[in-house]
């Protein structure tokens, strides 16, 4: 519009015919190259001041893409011996020997390939295996619901100072779809490094239900499975190693969105699921065929872990909806045991946050006392079975065990004594409970 054109530079007030090139804005807003040139020196001399380089120029008529001020190359990590890796998943995690060997080691292996990259930038290296490259050994976790693997990943997450993060593969979706993109994953790993680059590109990721993103079937469907082969094809680079382009604020990306670059060829991924059938297909292509009528505890379902491990082959996962280039990207697999009635019991007592510890301590903050006996922790242990859901059931039934007993808590005499029996656990009787003894006068 006429009314909107920029008559005079706004800055230094000179007329359009002397101004050169005036750039009009809006509401009558204008500035002229000499200003603009001016600004520019100002800009440039405060960065140099401050020790910050210049943005990288855009080459798609859109805003640069952010990046953001990376701090001075960190120093080496520093490497733990797998065996103290393993003391520190045994104070958290009861059983699994196979398993946290296997996440020890691959995690002791990475850090070391992190330290060779980093001398290898800074200092010649001289020998017949100065030019081997070390690959990235990404882990992929097998095993039912509550048998410990996102705690496992916690736990060496803790014991190292690196970030960690958690993403859920159930939320992502192809790019353009309703949901996360894969990008997203990111970002949670670099808000826990406090959005330092540097920081987050030596993370670790844990990608929890991964099983969930399986092809569906090979036969067409009329509907798009947004949610399934798609997410593996876009976790393929970010698994193997690329620079990819975060949104800050999370959500959908766009050509107007400011976003950072996180190289991702450092963050080590530990992939977690269920799996739920792998048994069958293993059993299923060793040979063992029924006919009729099938129980429901069949032999391929009695199979253990370590058959799982010796019987299982990629095109069983392939059998499963995993693509083959996605399970290249995982090159370290670990089954986990499910959990047995006496392993139950231990995750029960012994862990530094064991459940009947949390109890406890619960108790005694009101300044009271509670016990569990042996054959009531053998009973919780059943129940847990029964429900099927590991480890995570047995914190259920305690908290349906406890429920009326920790409402009517606070109305208790300070000092009593509460004891979880067999029969509580069973639903038989209330927590039995015994009155503070008074002091002899």
């Amino acid at each position: 519009m006429a009314g909107d054109r920029a008559e005079t530079c706004s800055f230094c007030g000179k007329p359009a015919a002397n101004a050169g090139k005036l750039i009009a804005g809006p509401g009558g807003v204008g500035i002229c190259d000499a200003c603009v040139g001016t600004c520019g020196r100002l800009l440039e001399r405060e960065r140099a001041k401050d020790g910050k380089p210049a943005p990288a120029a855009s080459t798609t008529g859109g805003p640069a893409l952010q990046e953001a001020p990376k701090t001075p190359p960190l120093a080496p990590v520093k490497l733990i011996a797998p065996t103290q890796l393993r003391v520190e998943l045994d104070a958290h995690v009861i059983g699994q020997d196979h398993a946290k060997k296997v996440l020890s080691v691959a995690v002791h292996n990475h850090y070391k390939r992190l330290n060779d990259r980093l001398r290898k930038a800074t200092a010649a290296e001289a020998g017949d295996l100065a030019d081997v490259e070390l690959d990235k050994s990404n882990v992929l976790l097998i095993g039912p619901t509550g048998t410990g693997k996102t705690l496992l990943a916690k736990s060496l997450a803790r014991m190292l100072d690196v970030p960690f993060a958690i993403a859920d593969a159930t939320t992502l979706t192809e790019a353009g779809y309703v949901g996360d993109d894969v990008e997203n994953v990111i970002l949670r790993l670099l808000q826990a490094a406090d959005m330092d680059v540097a920081r987050a590109e030596r993370g670790i990721i844990f990608i929890d239900e991964i099983d969930k993103i399986g092809r569906k079937s090979d036969s067409a469907s009329i509907t798009r499975d947004v949610s399934g082969e798609g997410v593996q094809q876009a976790l393929l680079k970010l698994l193997e190693g690329t620079v990819c382009n975060v949104p800050p604020a999370g959500g959908r990306k766009h050509p107007e969105q400011q976003c950072i670059r996180v190289d991702t060829a450092d963050i080590l991924f530990i992939c977690g699921g269920a799996f739920v059938g792998l048994e069958r297909l293993i059993a299923k292509r060793a040979g063992s065929k029924s006919l009729g009528f099938v129980p429901a505890q069949s032999e391929a379902a009695k199979l253990s872990a370590e058959e799982i491990v010796k019987g299982l082959q990629p095109e069983d996962l392939f059998a499963f909806g995993m693509i083959p280039e996605f399970v290249g990207r995982l090159p370290v697999i670990s089954v986990l045991e499910p959990l047995d009635r006496e392993a139950l019991i231990r995750i029960l007592t012994e862990p530094r946050n064991a459940a009947t510890k949390q109890y406890r301590k619960l108790f005694a903050l009101s300044g009271m006392t509670l016990e569990f006996t042996r054959e009531a922790l053998e009973a919780a242990a059943e129940k847990a079975l029964a429900l099927g859901t590991g480890a995570r059931g047995l914190r259920s039934v305690l908290e349906n065990v406890l429920l009326e007993t920790m409402y009517t808590l606070p109305t208790a005499a300070t000092g009593s004594k509460f004891t979880v029996t067999p029969e509580a656990i069973r639903g038989e009787q209330p927590v039995t409970v015994a009155a503070p003894k008074k002091k002899a006068s």
